[in-house]
């Protein structure tokens, strides 16, 4: 009898080894997840200068590309803008940024998806009147077969 139950342990134990090695990821594979994860978060910490850049110069084409069909977007007001909405108040804004940063860029990553915050500070002018705005920002981005995905966006106006 002792001999089979260590015979059956042994047998158990040899077909359960691939499973506990699968789980423990080489020390290789290990680094490569850490690349690739820099490659994701310098990609997105990039998308977020972009972004900033496409506001200052009243473009929507990056929002084309960048923002999913299904996008949504809060503004400060609490007004909640899709793809459309968000690209025509880019494109028809009367504010003229003379400078517009991301700055504090911090990306958190799920899979495939990614939460990026940030602080927007700008300055310009706004109908006519001098402008300086601070906002926190948040992303969150899904990654597909065009690459990173906007799909929801939620900006909240700093004080002063």
């Amino acid at each position: 009898m002792k001999k089979l139950s260590t015979l059956v342990l042994a047998i158990l134990a040899s077909s359960l080894a691939p499973c506990i090695w699968a789980q423990n990821p080489s020390s290789a594979e290990l680094r490569e997840l850490a690349k690739e994860n820099d490659v994701k978060q310098e990609e997105l910490v990039t998308l977020e200068k972009e972004t900033v850049r496409a506001l200052q110069l009243n473009d929507g084409a990056l929002f084309r590309r960048l923002y999913g069909e299904d996008f949504a977007g809060i503004l400060p007001s609490g007004q909640i803008l899709d793809k459309a909405a968000w690209i025509a108040t880019i494109e028809n804004s009367n504010t003229k940024y003379s400078s517009f940063f991301a700055t504090d860029v911090r990306v958190r990553l799920f899979e495939q998806t990614a939460v990026v915050t940030c602080l927007w500070t700008s300055r310009g002018t706004k109908n006519g009147h001098s402008s300086f705005q601070q906002l926190r920002v948040t992303h969150v981005y899904v990654y597909g077969q065009r690459g990173w995905q906007a799909i929801a966006s939620q900006e909240t106006l700093l004080p002063g």
